[in-house]
C-alpha cells in the first residue's frame, strides 16, 4: 500500500524561508543592474555555497581537522542571504541602490567561486600513525643455578658375542582359499546388486578389481566376495 503524505511542520517552514530568501535575493541583485536571468542565478549561488560550506564543516568535525575555512565561508554566504533578506525590508532604496553594494552584487560570483573550489578540493586531513613506543628492556630476576651433578662414568662395554649368521627368510605362502575372511550374507547380497547391475550396463561380468572399487573394501575382501558369486 503507498504510504499518505504527512505534512511536516519543519518541512513546511523551511520551504518559505527558502523561498522568502530566494525572493529577496532576486529582488536585490535586479535592483543592483543584474536583470533577466542573472538576478534568478544568484540566490542559487548563495544557497549552494551556504550548503556546501555546511557539509564540509560536518566532514571536517568528523575527521577532527580545522574548520576554520568551512566556517568563513558559511558566515560569507549565511551573510549574504541575511543582508539581503534586511535590505528588502525598507531600509533601503531599490530604485536607487548605492554604488558599494553594486560592487558587491557584481563582485559576488567570483567569490562565490572562489569559496566553493576552496570547499571541494581543500584536502582531507590524512590519519595520524600511532606510533608504538618501543618496548623497554624487563629487567630478569637473577636465578640461583642449582649445582650440576658430575656424570658418572660409563660402564666398559662388554665384549659382543661371535656374529651368528642370520638364517635366510622364507618367503611366506599364499594363503589357501579356504584362509579368506568370512563374509557376512548382507555384503554378499549387496555385492550381488552391484555385479548384476554391472552386468545389465556393461554386458560383462565385473571382474575383482572393479567390485573392491565399487564396494570400497579391502583386496582380500574383495577376493573373497567374488568367490561367493561364482
Amino acid at each position: 500500500m503507498p504510504r499518505k503524505l504527512r505534512p511536516d511542520a519543519v518541512l513546511v517552514q523551511a520551504v518559505i524561508a527558502g523561498a522568502l530568501s530566494f525572493a529577496h535575493l532576486h529582488d536585490l541583485a535586479a535592483a543592483a543592474g543584474q536583470s533577466g536571468w542573472k538576478a534568478w542565478a544568484y540566490p542559487i549561488s548563495v544557497d549552494l555555497l551556504l550548503v556546501a560550506a555546511w557539509r564540509r564543516l560536518r566532514i571536517l568535525r568528523t575527521d577532527g581537522a580545522p574548520v576554520r575555512a568551512a566556517w568563513l565561508w558559511f558566515a560569507v554566504a549565511l551573510s549574504a542571504s541575511l543582508g539581503a533578506n534586511v535590505a528588502t525590508a525598507g531600509l533601503l532604496d531599490l530604485d536607487h541602490v548605492p554604488d558599494w553594494l553594486s560592487i558587491l552584487v557584481a563582485g559576488w560570483p567570483a567569490l562565490a567561486f572562489l569559496g566553493g573550489t576552496l570547499l571541494v578540493h581543500s584536502p582531507s586531513p590524512a590519519p595520524e600513525r600511532q606510533e608504538i613506543p618501543a618496548s623497554e628492556p624487563t629487567e630478569t630476576a637473577s636465578v640461583e643455578r642449582a649445582p650440576v651433578p658430575e656424570p658418572e662414568p660409563e660402564p666398559e662395554p662388554e665384549p659382543e658375542p661371535d656374529a651368528v649368521e642370520a638364517p635366510e627368510t622364507v618367503p611366506a605362502l599364499p594363503a589357501p582359499p579356504s584362509a579368506l575372511p568370512t563374509v557376512p550374507a548382507a555384503l554378499v547380497a549387496h555385492a550381488r546388486k552391484v555385479a548384476d547391475d554391472h552386468h545389465a550396463r556393461t554386458g560383462a561380468a565385473i571382474d575383482t578389481d572393479t567390485l573392491r572399487v565399487r564396494l570400497g573394501v579391502p583386496a582380500q575382501l574383495a577376493d573373497a566376495i567374488a568367490a561367493h558369486l561364482t
